[in-house]
């Protein structure tokens, strides 16, 4: 039985990948680094920036100076992306829907708290989130399940009754290794490109509740 819907929030709550880009491409012009659209396909989208940095820098990048780049970037992307915010296509109505049914909703983000806060507090649905973990609230990231079984921990719910939505081969892993339903939004990659889900959606529009439910009969 479903109780709790987990989403995660670059590429599902909003489309913010093209706006990463950005703010990474002028990020790696500074060190006259010019990454094509299909590297950051491969190793930017729903990566987080210890691998991302790593990858592109050449080494490994961690500690003092992984936080002080990546405050760098997250820096520019908030600042392009702060008066572009919108949610995906029906977002918000079937937010609104869940939040009917009495569900519990969480946000479960590779993303640092600050980006979090930017778009939750922007959509203002913060107060009704019963949830939200970013980058800082764990040790292991995506694929690993630790986001999400810790939301699952948070909220009261075993995995087995939780829903995640996720539009990325490491999120979508993520989800299944909780041993939870997963729903890929087709934001940012093909369905090819993910790992077999229980559902593909474009967007919101697409799916409601009874769809939901039937996930769990």
């Amino acid at each position: 039985m479903l109780k709790a819907v987990i989403f995660d929030m670059d590429g599902v709550i909003c489309h913010t990948n093209p706006y990463h880009s950005k703010a990474f491409q002028i990020f790696f012009q500074k060190r006259d680094l010019n990454p094509s659209e299909e590297e950051y396909q491969e190793h930017m989208y729903g990566k987080n920036n210890g691998y991302i940095l790593s990858h592109f820098l050449g080494r490994k990048i961690e500690g003092e100076e992984l936080l002080e780049l990546e405050d760098e970037k997250e820096s520019l992307f908030r600042e392009i992306y702060k008066d572009e915010v919108s949610p995906i296509p029906g977002f918000m109505e079937f937010f609104e829907a869940l939040k009917k049914q009495q569900l519990l909703v969480g946000v479960a983000t590779s993303a640092p708290r600050a980006n979090l806060d930017l778009i939750i507090n922007t959509l203002k649905i913060g107060s009704k989130m019963d949830s939200q973990l970013a980058s800082e609230d764990v040790v292991k990231h995506k694929p690993d399940p630790e986001v999400y079984l810790k939301t699952a921990n948070k909220v009261g719910v075993k995995p087995e009754n939780c829903l995640v939505f996720e539009d990325s081969f490491s999120g979508a892993s993520a989800g299944l290794n909780a041993g939870m339903k997963v729903v890929g939004v087709l934001s940012s990659h093909t369905k090819e490109e993910l790992p077999e889900c229980h559902l593909y959606i474009e967007d919101y529009n697409s799916i409601d509740i009874e769809v939901v439910n039937t996930l769990f009969k």
